[in-house]
């Protein structure tokens, strides 16, 4: 009998320990299939953040190459607004001159036909002997001061100088107008008309003449002298 219980004894713990071996076995193959899978997981994750972070690299280098192409773009819309602006003055200053060229032209060519501005003052009658810019000018000398008998000496003197010719004009030195003055241009203290106006030009002369000589026979003793006044 006690045998038969030994027997039995044994059985049951060689099917328990089998049923337990089994067991262990199948705890043991799944720890074994778990761990891979978290490796590959893991692998995953970490292929994902590089990835991601190579995007994020991209992205940068993309948005700071498309800022320093927004920096060159208006840096050379800033040049080239600059050198149009530059030829737009260059032009404007050429043509400003080109104007003033035909401006001073047509002026000149204006005076030229239209003729001497017309006297329109008194004119005493012991200078009615006298015509033209002559008889304005024995007019403005009585006017100035200076005594009838100085008329003879103004006479010969311009004579010998322009002729009482308004537009007379010296080619070599540039003397101009019925005194001759050096520049011509002197004579705007007298009037800005110097160019057509004979009185105007009558009136510097005068001027002149009584600042440097004192008196036009003086200046006409001074021109036969020298031969200029």
């Amino acid at each position: 009998m006690k045998r038969l219980w030994s027997r039995l004894g044994v059985r049951v713990l060689s099917v328990g320990l089998l049923v337990a071996g089994l067991g262990g076995g199948v705890y043991l193959g799944q720890n074994r299939e778990v761990q891979p899978q978290n490796v590959s997981a893991q692998a995953v994750i970490v292929a994902e953040q590089d990835e991601l972070q190579l995007l994020k690299t991209r992205h940068a280098d993309h948005a700071a190459a498309r800022a320093h192409r927004a920096v060159a773009e208006e840096t050379a819309a800033v040049e080239a607004a600059r050198e149009a602006k530059a030829a737009a003055s260059k032009a404007w200053t050429q043509e400003k001159k080109v104007i003033e060229a035909e401006l001073a032209a047509a002026k000149k060519k204006a005076e030229e036909a239209g003729g001497p501005v017309e006297y329109t003052g008194e004119i005493p009658a012991s200078c009615s002997e006298y015509s033209g810019a002559r008889k304005t000018g024995c007019a403005l000398m009585l006017q100035a001061g200076f005594g009838l008998d100085q008329f003879p000496c103004l006479d010969k003197l311009w004579k010998k100088e322009s002729g009482w010719n308004y537009k007379a004009e010296n080619p070599s030195s540039g003397a101009y107008g019925i005194p001759q003055s050096l520049p011509g241009s002197k004579m705007a203290s007298a009037g800005d008309d110097w160019k057509t106006n004979p009185a105007t030009q009558i009136k510097w002369g005068l001027g002149y003449i009584e600042g440097r000589y004192g008196s036009p026979c003086e200046a006409w003793g001074h021109s036969q002298n020298v031969g200029w006044y």
